[in-house]
């Protein structure tokens, strides 16, 4: 599959199959998330890969979204602070945060290139999931991925139009000005 293709088919699954999804795909997954960008070349994101069900029950509940139950794995995307604090200061959650984006939506695009299906789950009781799989002090929990194959086709996207959302030069901008008629 092209990128262009992944990136337009990606959409968010909530009903998922029984049938089990082979662990090294969603490995494979996690590794491409190993080449976003990071600010200082400071790794700071964490995979936990759930795969027991009790624990994704748990997860499910922290999540208060029932269907994250049917899935026969979970991944927890966390943050490990410490060294972009020491680095950045008050900036350090801002780059953690673009850096903890760069790196899932690469995820995510590997798996909608894998024939898997996901849904970003981002509401959920931080204190409760780091409970749930035991994490350090200093980690923050970024989102949660159900992982399966989807149980029915998802329906395609709303598509925004680029120059609804888009300014030139300035916000409110509609239009980009020729070059011989911009101020100087």
């Amino acid at each position: 599959m092209d990128l262009d293709k992944a990136i337009k088919n990606r959409v968010s699954v909530r009903k998922f199959k029984s049938k089990k999804p082979d662990w090294r795909d969603i490995l494979e997954a996690l590794n491409v998330a190993l080449y976003a960008p990071m600010a200082g070349n400071i790794f700071t994101v964490r995979f936990v890969l759930v795969s027991k069900q009790d624990k994704i029950e748990e997860i499910a509940g922290a999540c208060q979204q029932q269907f994250i139950s049917q899935a026969q794995y979970v991944v927890v995307v966390c943050s490990q602070k410490t060294k972009p604090t020491i680095s950045y200061g008050e900036r350090a959650d801002i780059y953690i945060r673009q850096q903890a984006g760069a790196a899932i939506q690469n995820f995510l695009l590997k798996l909608e290139e894998q024939g898997l299906s996901t849904c970003w789950v981002g509401d959920f009781y931080e204190d409760k999931i780091k409970r749930i799989i035991r994490t350090p002090e200093d980690v923050q929990i970024e989102a949660v991925f159900p992982i399966g194959y989807a149980l029915e086709n998802p329906k395609p996207k709303i598509k925004l139009e680029l120059q609804r959302i888009m300014f030139y030069d300035e916000w409110g901008e509609k239009r980009m000005k020729p070059l011989d008629k911009l101020e100087v």
